[in-house]
């Protein structure tokens, strides 16, 4: 039989405890802000000892989600590549910082998420930084079913699904006119070809930033990247065109085995530089990928799962999402006019 006890709780306030002491169970307690409450949950749990379904979910009572990320991050954070790395980091500190990291992993509710939701857009947060963080949010809930034996826990993230922001289409900008020749005459030597491979192999920047010269065989006009160097942790052989392979073979060769010697940060500065000198608005280096996924449908005769194994998309939707054809590349096609 429970017991409940009335006593004085953070604040002054009056909360209840609730104590079930059972031969052969883990004594449990609980504190709740009205009787009521105590009695309903002693009375589910000693109902489910009666019935053997009864299983500790102490574990998820009192490690909150601000605990429950630390934990990750260092258990499976490590693990990922290094770009992977700091903007999971960047994400979770995030959420470590939000109104919900003071809750219970087993007391967070599809309203609390919701909530979150709403203090993330209030703050300026777009659709795409939102859902991202909910995919950290949910995948914590995974890892914490799955591999820290709290298979008990129900995972909130869903139950939020009416207030979950809609993600808007991908971006659209391509290189248009002469911006590609602006862009490379206005770029150092060293950076125009990270310019030219960029758009000759759909690489990301992390990707070319940490391309080493052990990876690239140019006797069989590819390249390997390892799961620990690719955003999706998926490994994958990348083709070279001729003017990829033109760009590689007029590279020195590096003493510490870098392909290109530039960090994330300083192809970054040396973006911002470049496009600046000439003149263009607009344009990320991310862009560079959509152009050159773009040129692969549009001046290739690669069908769409080859060029979903040279860019690296798991999803053909997530590869659409990166395509954009020009109108007139399509009428040609329409016409009669071969690629390329």
């Amino acid at each position: 039989m429970a017991s409940l006890r009335k006593r004085l709780g953070p604040h002054g306030r009056t909360v209840w405890q609730a104590r079930i002491v059972r031969q052969g169970f883990k004594p449990q307690y609980r504190t709740f802000d009205s009787k009521a409450d105590a009695e309903a949950w002693a009375r589910r749990v000693e109902g489910e000892m009666d019935t053997g379904s009864w299983r500790d979910r102490s574990e998820g009572d009192r490690t909150t989600i601000r605990e429950a990320f630390e934990r990750y991050l260092q258990e499976f954070t490590p693990g990922k590549a290094a770009s992977a790395q700091r903007a999971e980091r960047n994400r979770i500190g995030q959420l470590r910082q939000s109104p919900i990291a003071s809750v219970a992993l087993s007391r967070l509710t599809g309203k609390d998420v919701a909530d979150y939701i709403r203090w993330r857009q209030r703050a300026g947060a777009g659709a795409n930084t939102v859902n991202l963080d909910l995919r950290s949010l949910s995948h914590l809930y995974t890892v914490a079913r799955s591999a820290w034996g709290m298979g008990y826990l129900v995972n909130p993230v869903p139950l939020a699904r009416a207030a979950r922001p809609k993600i808007p289409g991908g971006r659209e900008r391509r290189l248009a006119g002469d911006e590609e020749a602006r862009l490379l005459a206005s770029a150092s030597p060293e950076f125009g070809a990270v310019i030219r491979f960029a758009l000759a192999t759909a690489l990301r920047r992390g990707e070319i930033a940490g391309l080493r010269w052990e990876q690239v065989d140019l006797a069989r006009r590819g390249l390997t990247l390892g799961s620990a160097e690719t955003k999706n942790r998926t490994a994958r052989s990348v083709p070279l065109s001729p003017t990829a392979q033109e760009v590689l073979r007029n590279l020195p060769r590096r003493i510490d085995g870098s392909v290109f010697g530039l960090s994330v940060n300083a192809i970054s500065l040396a973006w911002k530089r470049a496009t600046k000198k000439a003149g263009i608005q607009g344009l990320t280096f991310h862009d560079l990928r959509h152009e050159a996924i773009s040129r692969l449908f549009e001046d290739t005769d690669l069908d769409v799962m080859e060029i979903r194994a040279i860019s690296g998309h798991k999803t053909l939707q997530m590869l659409a999402r990166y395509t954009h054809l020009r109108t007139h590349r399509l009428a040609d096609r329409l016409a009669g006019i071969r690629r390329g």
